[in-house]
């Protein structure tokens, strides 16, 4: 069991383990592989990491989104760190967002970040979006966790 600011994750939800992060599925994705990399200690904002942590949290959102791309035939990246409450933070415990991105996904790019903001009906924490199963996050975890054997 793992804690993420308030929230308790599963070792199901978990697809990546490296010595200071996590890589888990969202609860509530904006995209299909929209998942999150959080560092294993609670910590509320980035500047709260050791540089340690954090060169570890962008090393590993970069093995992670390597992964993503592959594996949800995208063609690019939106990673995101929301780093506190006016910037769209909404649990406190620093946390990158990868999300597999395509052609066409938005009609302005920029748009996602309204979306992450909470400024769209399709963002990250929309009470209107209900949240996935624990068995749905689970077999997303388990399809990525085989591309990371060699980390966990």
């Amino acid at each position: 069991m793992y804690q993420f600011g308030p929230h308790k994750i599963t070792d199901s939800q978990v697809f990546f383990k490296s010595k200071y992060c996590l890589g888990l599925v969202n609860l509530k994705p904006i995209t299909p592989g929209h998942v999150l990399v959080i560092s294993r200690r609670v910590a509320p904002r980035l500047r709260d990491l050791s540089d340690e942590e954090a060169a570890d949290m962008m090393l590993s959102a970069k093995t992670i989104g390597n992964v993503v791309e592959n594996a949800y035939e995208c063609t690019s990246l939106t990673t995101v760190i929301q780093d506190g409450p006016q910037a769209g933070q909404t649990v406190p415990h620093v946390h990158m967002h990868v999300i597999p991105r395509k052609v066409g996904d938005w009609a302005n790019n920029d748009d996602i970040y309204d979306e992450l903001a909470g400024k769209s009906k399709n963002r990250v924490d929309n009470e209107e979006r209900l949240p996935r199963s624990e068995q749905e996050m689970k077999e997303e975890a388990d399809m990525l966790r085989p591309f990371f054997i060699s980390t966990n």
